[in-house]
Protein backbone atom coordinates (compact mmCIF):
# COMPACT_ATOMS: atom_id res chain seq x y z
CA UNK A 1 0.00 0.00 0.00
CA UNK A 2 1.36 3.28 -0.91
CA UNK A 3 1.35 6.20 1.98
CA UNK A 4 -0.78 8.62 0.20
CA UNK A 5 -4.13 8.84 2.15
CA UNK A 6 -7.11 6.13 0.77
CA UNK A 7 -10.18 5.09 2.04
CA UNK A 8 -11.66 1.98 1.33
CA UNK A 9 -14.98 2.06 -0.21
CA UNK A 10 -17.66 -0.97 0.45
CA UNK A 11 -19.08 -2.62 -3.10
CA UNK A 12 -22.24 -0.99 -4.53
CA UNK A 13 -25.17 -4.11 -4.73
CA UNK A 14 -28.46 -4.03 -5.35
CA UNK A 15 -28.10 -0.73 -7.70
CA UNK A 16 -31.08 -1.08 -10.74
CA UNK A 17 -30.69 0.61 -14.25
CA UNK A 18 -31.84 4.21 -14.70
CA UNK A 19 -32.29 6.32 -17.79
CA UNK A 20 -30.18 9.89 -17.05
CA UNK A 21 -30.20 12.96 -19.82
CA UNK A 22 -26.98 13.24 -21.45
CA UNK A 23 -24.62 15.75 -19.88
CA UNK A 24 -22.83 17.96 -22.11
CA UNK A 25 -19.01 18.37 -20.10
CA UNK A 26 -16.94 21.22 -19.80
CA UNK A 27 -13.41 20.91 -19.04
CA UNK A 28 -12.08 22.12 -15.60
CA UNK A 29 -8.65 21.08 -16.38
CA UNK A 30 -6.30 22.90 -14.29
CA UNK A 31 -3.51 24.71 -15.59
CA UNK A 32 -0.84 22.41 -14.69
CA UNK A 33 3.02 21.74 -16.12
CA UNK A 34 3.56 18.36 -17.46
CA UNK A 35 3.76 15.36 -14.87
CA UNK A 36 7.10 15.10 -12.71
CA UNK A 37 9.28 11.86 -13.28
CA UNK A 38 8.52 10.74 -10.06
CA UNK A 39 4.65 10.52 -8.61
CA UNK A 40 5.21 12.41 -5.27
CA UNK A 41 5.02 9.95 -1.71
CA UNK A 42 5.00 6.86 -3.88
CA UNK A 43 8.07 6.34 -5.43
CA UNK A 44 6.47 5.65 -8.77
CA UNK A 45 8.24 6.68 -11.77
CA UNK A 46 6.78 7.83 -15.26
CA UNK A 47 7.70 5.06 -18.06
CA UNK A 48 4.78 6.39 -19.94
CA UNK A 49 2.41 8.76 -20.79
CA UNK A 50 0.40 10.18 -23.79
CA UNK A 51 -0.68 13.79 -22.92
CA UNK A 52 -2.37 14.12 -26.44
CA UNK A 53 -1.35 17.57 -27.10
CA UNK A 54 -1.59 18.01 -31.20
CA UNK A 55 -3.81 20.06 -33.29
CA UNK A 56 -7.56 19.51 -33.51
CA UNK A 57 -8.67 16.70 -35.57
CA UNK A 58 -5.04 14.70 -35.79
CA UNK A 59 -5.23 10.93 -34.96
CA UNK A 60 -4.14 9.64 -32.06
CA UNK A 61 0.15 8.64 -32.18
CA UNK A 62 0.71 5.71 -34.27
CA UNK A 63 3.58 4.97 -31.93
CA UNK A 64 1.88 4.62 -29.23
CA UNK A 65 -1.72 3.75 -30.37
CA UNK A 66 -2.93 1.68 -32.78
CA UNK A 67 -7.20 1.20 -34.09
CA UNK A 68 -8.76 -2.02 -33.85
CA UNK A 69 -11.15 -1.88 -36.51
CA UNK A 70 -13.95 -3.75 -36.97
CA UNK A 71 -18.11 -4.88 -36.43
CA UNK A 72 -18.56 -8.65 -35.06
CA UNK A 73 -19.88 -7.59 -31.58
CA UNK A 74 -16.42 -8.09 -30.02
CA UNK A 75 -18.04 -10.83 -28.00
CA UNK A 76 -20.33 -8.91 -26.19
CA UNK A 77 -22.63 -8.32 -28.58
CA UNK A 78 -21.79 -4.70 -29.16
CA UNK A 79 -23.60 -2.95 -32.04
CA UNK A 80 -21.07 -0.11 -33.04
CA UNK A 81 -18.26 -0.67 -35.95
CA UNK A 82 -15.23 0.28 -34.76
CA UNK A 83 -13.24 2.58 -37.21
CA UNK A 84 -9.76 4.19 -37.71
CA UNK A 85 -11.27 7.38 -38.94
CA UNK A 86 -10.92 10.70 -37.22
CA UNK A 87 -14.67 11.26 -36.80
CA UNK A 88 -14.39 8.42 -34.10
CA UNK A 89 -11.11 9.11 -32.22
CA UNK A 90 -8.92 11.93 -32.75
CA UNK A 91 -7.06 14.81 -30.53
CA UNK A 92 -9.68 17.54 -29.95
CA UNK A 93 -7.19 20.38 -29.56
CA UNK A 94 -7.53 21.49 -26.24
CA UNK A 95 -5.19 18.37 -24.51
CA UNK A 96 -7.61 15.12 -25.03
CA UNK A 97 -8.16 12.43 -27.07
CA UNK A 98 -12.31 12.20 -27.90
CA UNK A 99 -13.57 9.06 -28.64
CA UNK A 100 -16.40 9.54 -30.21
CA UNK A 101 -19.77 6.78 -30.43
CA UNK A 102 -22.29 7.85 -33.70
CA UNK A 103 -25.31 6.56 -35.14
CA UNK A 104 -24.40 6.46 -38.53
CA UNK A 105 -25.31 3.12 -40.92
CA UNK A 106 -21.50 1.88 -41.47
CA UNK A 107 -20.12 -1.29 -42.93
CA UNK A 108 -23.40 -2.83 -42.06
CA UNK A 109 -23.95 -1.56 -38.43
CA UNK A 110 -26.07 1.00 -37.40
CA UNK A 111 -23.28 3.09 -35.01
CA UNK A 112 -19.80 3.96 -35.25
CA UNK A 113 -17.14 4.46 -32.47
CA UNK A 114 -13.47 3.90 -31.78
CA UNK A 115 -11.24 1.30 -30.06
CA UNK A 116 -7.45 2.00 -29.29
CA UNK A 117 -4.73 0.11 -27.95
CA UNK A 118 -0.94 -0.19 -26.99
CA UNK A 119 -0.48 -4.00 -28.68
CA UNK A 120 2.76 -4.26 -30.46
CA UNK A 121 3.35 -0.18 -29.23
CA UNK A 122 3.78 -0.23 -25.76
CA UNK A 123 3.22 -3.20 -22.63
CA UNK A 124 3.75 -3.09 -18.99
CA UNK A 125 3.82 -5.61 -16.56
CA UNK A 126 3.87 -4.26 -12.74
CA UNK A 127 2.99 -0.30 -12.02
CA UNK A 128 0.56 2.24 -11.89
CA UNK A 129 -1.91 2.60 -14.83
CA UNK A 130 -3.21 5.49 -14.89
CA UNK A 131 -6.00 8.12 -16.88
CA UNK A 132 -8.10 11.37 -16.43
CA UNK A 133 -11.35 10.62 -18.08
CA UNK A 134 -14.57 12.39 -18.81
CA UNK A 135 -17.06 9.77 -19.37
CA UNK A 136 -19.83 9.68 -21.87
CA UNK A 137 -23.89 9.45 -20.94
CA UNK A 138 -26.72 7.79 -22.03
CA UNK A 139 -28.85 4.10 -22.08
CA UNK A 140 -26.58 1.39 -24.30
CA UNK A 141 -23.63 3.81 -24.00
CA UNK A 142 -20.36 1.50 -22.66
CA UNK A 143 -16.73 3.57 -21.82
CA UNK A 144 -13.74 1.42 -20.93
CA UNK A 145 -10.68 1.84 -19.76
CA UNK A 146 -8.79 -1.67 -19.72
CA UNK A 147 -5.60 -4.27 -20.32
CA UNK A 148 -5.42 -7.20 -21.76
CA UNK A 149 -2.77 -10.08 -21.50
CA UNK A 150 -0.14 -9.13 -23.80
CA UNK A 151 -0.11 -13.07 -25.09
CA UNK A 152 -3.63 -13.14 -26.06
CA UNK A 153 -3.22 -14.10 -29.20
CA UNK A 154 -0.75 -17.35 -28.24
CA UNK A 155 -3.25 -18.58 -25.46
CA UNK A 156 -6.66 -17.05 -25.87
CA UNK A 157 -8.79 -14.91 -23.96
CA UNK A 158 -9.83 -15.45 -20.73
CA UNK A 159 -6.25 -17.32 -20.18
CA UNK A 160 -3.93 -14.20 -20.68
CA UNK A 161 -5.83 -11.92 -18.20
CA UNK A 162 -7.84 -8.93 -18.92
CA UNK A 163 -7.98 -5.87 -16.20
CA UNK A 164 -10.64 -3.52 -16.31
CA UNK A 165 -9.94 -0.19 -14.99
CA UNK A 166 -12.81 1.56 -15.33
CA UNK A 167 -16.20 0.49 -17.24
CA UNK A 168 -19.56 2.27 -16.86
CA UNK A 169 -22.89 1.84 -17.81
CA UNK A 170 -24.01 5.36 -20.00
CA UNK A 171 -27.27 4.83 -17.88
CA UNK A 172 -25.94 5.13 -14.54
CA UNK A 173 -24.41 8.52 -14.03
CA UNK A 174 -22.32 7.38 -10.90
CA UNK A 175 -21.08 4.27 -10.88
CA UNK A 176 -18.24 2.56 -12.27
CA UNK A 177 -16.92 -0.99 -12.47
CA UNK A 178 -13.19 -2.80 -11.65
CA UNK A 179 -12.65 -6.60 -12.36
CA UNK A 180 -10.39 -9.03 -13.17
CA UNK A 181 -11.15 -11.57 -15.97
CA UNK A 182 -9.10 -15.09 -15.63
CA UNK A 183 -9.33 -19.00 -16.40
CA UNK A 184 -12.30 -19.68 -14.48
CA UNK A 185 -13.76 -16.55 -13.99
CA UNK A 186 -14.56 -14.70 -16.79
CA UNK A 187 -17.59 -12.56 -17.92
CA UNK A 188 -20.40 -12.43 -15.85
CA UNK A 189 -18.54 -14.43 -13.02
CA UNK A 190 -15.46 -12.32 -12.96
CA UNK A 191 -14.06 -10.82 -9.91
CA UNK A 192 -15.02 -7.69 -9.62
CA UNK A 193 -16.44 -4.78 -7.75
CA UNK A 194 -18.88 -1.38 -8.16
CA UNK A 195 -17.82 1.97 -6.83
CA UNK A 196 -20.26 4.94 -6.48
CA UNK A 197 -19.08 8.75 -6.60
CA UNK A 198 -20.68 11.20 -5.02
CA UNK A 199 -21.27 14.77 -5.54
CA UNK A 200 -21.55 14.61 -8.77
CA UNK A 201 -22.06 13.05 -12.57
CA UNK A 202 -19.52 11.36 -14.19
CA UNK A 203 -20.33 12.74 -17.08
CA UNK A 204 -19.30 16.57 -16.22
CA UNK A 205 -16.48 16.37 -14.64
CA UNK A 206 -13.23 14.67 -15.13
CA UNK A 207 -11.86 12.30 -12.83
CA UNK A 208 -8.30 9.98 -12.42
CA UNK A 209 -9.15 6.45 -12.75
CA UNK A 210 -6.35 3.85 -11.47
CA UNK A 211 -4.76 0.56 -11.21
CA UNK A 212 -1.55 -0.59 -9.46
CA UNK A 213 -0.51 -4.33 -10.53
CA UNK A 214 2.29 -5.66 -8.04
CA UNK A 215 3.32 -9.06 -7.61
CA UNK A 216 0.21 -11.42 -6.39
CA UNK A 217 -1.86 -8.12 -5.99
CA UNK A 218 -4.19 -5.75 -7.99
CA UNK A 219 -5.75 -2.45 -6.42
CA UNK A 220 -8.27 -0.20 -8.22
CA UNK A 221 -8.40 3.50 -7.93
CA UNK A 222 -10.87 6.53 -8.68
CA UNK A 223 -9.12 9.77 -7.65
CA UNK A 224 -7.10 7.85 -4.89
CA UNK A 225 -9.71 5.91 -3.41
CA UNK A 226 -9.26 2.70 -2.86
CA UNK A 227 -12.26 0.73 -3.78
CA UNK A 228 -10.92 -2.83 -4.39
CA UNK A 229 -8.55 -5.12 -3.88
CA UNK A 230 -7.75 -8.43 -5.27
CA UNK A 231 -5.03 -11.11 -4.65
CA UNK A 232 -4.95 -14.69 -5.31
CA UNK A 233 -6.84 -15.43 -2.17
CA UNK A 234 -9.98 -14.02 -3.99
CA UNK A 235 -10.46 -15.95 -6.57
CA UNK A 236 -12.55 -19.22 -6.98
CA UNK A 237 -10.52 -22.36 -5.29
CA UNK A 238 -8.07 -23.78 -7.56
CA UNK A 239 -8.41 -21.05 -10.33
CA UNK A 240 -5.10 -19.40 -11.98
CA UNK A 241 -3.92 -15.76 -11.02
CA UNK A 242 -2.92 -14.92 -14.43
CA UNK A 243 -1.62 -11.09 -13.69
CA UNK A 244 2.30 -11.08 -13.72
CA UNK A 245 3.05 -10.70 -16.37
CA UNK A 246 2.89 -7.94 -19.76
CA UNK A 247 -0.20 -5.92 -20.78
CA UNK A 248 -1.65 -3.82 -23.40
CA UNK A 249 -3.56 -0.84 -22.56
CA UNK A 250 -7.25 -0.05 -24.13
CA UNK A 251 -9.70 2.47 -24.66
CA UNK A 252 -12.67 2.15 -26.56
CA UNK A 253 -16.47 3.68 -26.30
CA UNK A 254 -19.10 0.12 -27.37
CA UNK A 255 -22.78 0.83 -27.59
CA UNK A 256 -25.07 -1.59 -26.72
CA UNK A 257 -23.88 -5.49 -25.38
CA UNK A 258 -24.33 -7.80 -22.78
CA UNK A 259 -22.90 -4.94 -20.60
CA UNK A 260 -25.07 -1.82 -21.20
CA UNK A 261 -28.14 -3.66 -22.99
CA UNK A 262 -28.91 -1.30 -26.30
CA UNK A 263 -29.55 2.12 -26.66
CA UNK A 264 -33.22 2.87 -27.00
CA UNK A 265 -35.04 6.77 -28.11
CA UNK A 266 -33.86 8.10 -24.74
CA UNK A 267 -29.85 8.13 -25.99
CA UNK A 268 -28.70 10.96 -27.54
CA UNK A 269 -26.24 11.24 -30.01
CA UNK A 270 -23.17 11.64 -30.73
CA UNK A 271 -21.29 10.52 -27.12
CA UNK A 272 -17.72 11.06 -26.08
CA UNK A 273 -15.03 10.04 -23.92
CA UNK A 274 -12.51 12.77 -23.72
CA UNK A 275 -9.32 11.45 -22.19
CA UNK A 276 -7.08 14.09 -21.07
CA UNK A 277 -3.86 11.73 -20.10
CA UNK A 278 -2.92 8.10 -19.87
CA UNK A 279 0.48 7.29 -17.72
CA UNK A 280 2.01 4.83 -16.94
CA UNK A 281 4.34 4.33 -13.71
CA UNK A 282 6.75 1.77 -12.53
CA UNK A 283 9.06 1.14 -9.53
CA UNK A 284 12.54 2.26 -9.87
CA UNK A 285 15.13 -0.80 -10.45
CA UNK A 286 17.51 -1.45 -7.43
Amino acid sequence: MTSRRVLVALAVSGLGLMSCDPAAGVDNKPETPKPDTVLPDTGWELVWQDEFDGPAGSLPASERWRPEVGGDGWGNGQFEYNTNRAQNASLDGEGHLAITARKERFQGNDYTSARLSTKGRFTHTYGRIEARIMLPAGRGIWPAFWMLGADVDQVGWPECGEIDIMEHRGQIPSIVRSSLHGPGYSGGQNIGREHAVGGGKLQTDFHVYAVEIEPGRVRFMLDETVYFEATPDNLPSGRKWVYDHPFFIILNVAVGGSFVGPPDSSTVFPQTMKVDYVRVYARPTP
